[in-house]
């Protein structure tokens, strides 16, 4: 009944809270903040995590949030994400999470304010003293993450290891902090367990030993990327220190066998292993097989001196491999990952990427051994044949995605064999295999019910057949069906009635797709978030008018080179799309006014050339 409140009235504080706890979505839960002052505050109460462009992060910025949301453990600082005063403040509601502070910050002050408080976001980065700021307002953080902030230094870090000493997980990708400020948080934060310092390029032995000695009993994963002073010191600091380490990520030209030798003697627990080192050879997996039993993921990138020999030990040693993921490893034949196809049970996710010496035998042999595979992918392979797919179509029945990139000796025969053994496929990437056609597709759309993701990038044989097949049998959410040139008005058609669940949608280079099109589209795809018709010759303003009239929820839409649509299509977008984030559009379609209203969300393929 209107005027009474039937839910203040009855529910207490605590009860309320819990309910805001189990909201699933970041939009409900700001509908349900507006309701009332009071749902208000204690919808704050439930916020742990702050995701933050670094733009605009001063000492003010963080004392306001430190004051609304008191229980937030998680903050995650990005500096390559600015943050931008919207234009309209009362008029345009904005979803994007990394606005929401912004908005809080300048609605707390009055007009007056707010130009000057413009001017800081467009100009400053996150400094040392936001950075002490930030300790002292959370002092229970527990999850800190600052991406590229070039400006804080070793007092910043301090400053903040001093106050949020309960830290479990710091990320300093591209800060260029110094020893100094690493060797603060392991004296002060005992309980780190995660530590990521890719591109750290100020730091040297001195500083990660430093911290292992204080910490490293409590570190669980490390990653190391691009710091070209670290070298196998610090790695062996790691196996003396870290005796409980799980997770390793490296990435260095510096690094050699003796550090990494060291970690798999020990750090017995060690789960996941991650490495892009060209000196390593093959005695660091030999000592990996026999030391690291525990291990479930290895990735090897670019490996040089890596043969067969060191993945033989890790096919006989590491019994719990889940994970295997090879990329320009070009000593590496048929017969490694035979043995650890043979070897590793376990297995359910392969990467081959690019290994010229792996073929059809290599892959055969997973499809005969790895029955609980459920991913794969294939990327460059040109050695491997159909062969290898029959096999894993017969062997590998719980698999769930499949992508193939160049693989040009495998066609339709293959992914028919595919598409009947695996019908609990949910996602097919291909990607330039020119032997895959219509007759491969339709047997997807005949016997792979599950599958929501199909994305056929410049297969030139896949036909408005296939996209019909898929239609009829697929309730996909995602689909990309660039460069195929043979797709016209009726496949797409086809996908517009049979999959009202549609998300996303790119047809980019389709020379064949018209205004019917979008106007299908429109009617059967209401759930539709992201549209990219880029070079399609044929689509006009009006095709436009069809689909935003009832795809309400667009968010990204990418129409470049379309030169049926003006700038009263791309008009007709940004005004009928409430939550539209970017538009990908050439400079000169863009009205006067348009721009600014919405120049936000526009983005130009090419400026002033």
């Amino acid at each position: 009944m209107r005027g009474h409140d039937r839910i203040n009235n009855c529910l207490p504080d605590e009860l309320m809270v819990e309910i805001f706890k189990r909201l699933d979505s970041k939009s409900t839960r700001d509908a349900c903040s507006l309701v009332c002052k009071r749902w208000l505050g204690l919808e704050r109460l439930t916020r742990t995590t702050l995701r933050v462009g670094a733009s605009g992060a001063s000492e003010l910025f963080f004392k306001l949030l430190s004051r609304r949301f008191t229980n937030v453990k998680n903050v995650h600082v990005d500096e390559r994400l600015s943050i931008s005063v919207p234009v309209r403040l009362g008029r345009r509601h904005l979803n994007d999470q990394f606005a929401d502070a912004a908005l809080l910050f300048l609605r707390s002050h009055d007009e007056t304010e707010r130009s000057n408080v413009a001017d800081v976001v467009e100009s400053y980065s996150l400094s040392d003293g936001g950075l002490a700021v930030l300790g002292e307002g959370f002092p229970n953080l527990e999850k800190l993450s600052l991406i590229w902030c070039s400006h804080i230094s070793n007092a910043g870090l301090r400053s903040l290891a001093e106050s949020c000493m309960s830290l479990k997980s710091l990320d300093l990708q591209g800060c260029y902090v110094g020893d100094q400020g690493l060797a603060a948080v392991g004296e002060c934060c005992k309980q780190l367990e995660e530590l990521n310092l890719r591109f750290c390029e100020g730091l040297t032995d001195k500083g990660l030993v430093e911290l292992t000695a204080r910490c490293g009993r409590s570190l669980k994963s490390l990653g190391i990327a691009a710091c070209a002073k670290i070298t196998d010191a610090s790695l062996e600091a790691v196996s003396s220190h870290c005796q409980y380490l799980e997770t390793l990520s490296l990435d260095s030209e510096f690094m050699h066998d003796s550090g990494l030798l060291a970690v798999a003697r020990g750090c017995h627990f060690l789960k996941v292993l991650k490495l892009h080192c060209v000196n390593v050879t093959d005695e660091t997996l030999r000592t990996v097989g026999r030391c690291c039993l525990s291990l479930e993921e290895l990735a090897l990138n670019s490996f040089r001196r890596f043969t067969d020999m060191g993945l033989h030990s890790v096919g006989n040693g590491c019994k719990s491999l889940k994970s295997l993921t090879l990329t320009d490893c070009n000593f590496l034949t048929d017969s490694g990952l035979g043995i650890v196809a043979t070897g590793c049970k376990q297995l359910t996710h392969l990467e081959v990427n690019g290994c010229h010496g792996i073929g059809t035998v290599g892959l055969e042999s997973v499809g005969k051994s790895c029955s609980n595979l459920t991913e794969l992918a294939l990327l460059y392979c040109q050695r491997i044949g159909a062969r290898a797919l029959l096999e894993i179509g017969r062997g590998c029945k719980f698999l769930q995605a499949l992508h193939l990139v160049d693989c040009s000796n495998i066609g339709d025969e293959a992914i028919i064999s595919i598409a009947k053994g695996c019908i609990n496929l949910r996602r097919l990437h291909i990607r330039r295999c020119y032997q895959i056609g219509d007759k491969a597709i339709v047997a997807v759309g005949r016997h792979c019910k599950a599958l929501t993701d199909l994305s056929l990038r410049f297969c030139d044989r896949v036909g408005d057949r296939g996209l019909i097949a898929i239609g009829k049998g697929c309730n996909l959410t995602d689909l990309n069906v660039s460069g195929c040139h043979q797709i016209g008005d009726s496949g797409i058609i086809a996908i517009a009635r049979g999959c009202p669940q549609l998300r996303s949608l790119d047809v980019s280079v389709l020379q064949k797709l018209g205004d019917m099109v979008m106007a299908k589209l429109g009617e059967g795809c209401p759930l539709l978030r992201e549209i990219i018709i880029s070079h399609c010759r044929h689509i006009t303003d009006a095709g436009l008018s069809h689909l935003v009239k009832n795809c309400s929820m667009l968010e990204t839409c990418h129409m470049v080179y379309c030169h049926g649509i003006t700038s009263a299509g791309v008009a007709t977008v940004i005004s009928s799309c409430p939550n539209i984030k970017k538009v990908l559009v050439e400079k000169s379609k863009v009205s006067e006014r348009t721009r600014r209203r919405a120049g936000s969300v526009i983005s130009y393929l090419c400026v002033d050339l």
